[in-house]
């Protein structure tokens, strides 16, 4: 499972987990940081939708290691 920060504002901690890759896309597990609060969804994201959002820089691959990583 790889997990891509979203770009934010401040000091946002919001991002995305692929769970599952399929044809059109990807499955993934998003999680955003609300005060304090991990609003936790899964979702489709296709894979144009996927690959235009890291030619822009709004996804960039996580650096933190998966132990680290969220586990939710």
């Amino acid at each position: 499972m790889e997990t891509y920060v979203l770009k934010g504002h401040g000091n946002s901690q919001d991002c995305i987990r692929i769970m599952e890759e399929i044809n059109e896309g990807y499955i993934v597990k998003i999680i955003r940081d609300r005060d304090g609060f991990e609003d936790i969804s899964t979702d489709f994201l296709s894979r144009d939708l996927f690959e235009s959002c890291l030619r822009t820089g709004y996804l960039t691959k996580s650096t933190v290691s998966q132990k680290k990583a969220i586990t939710a």
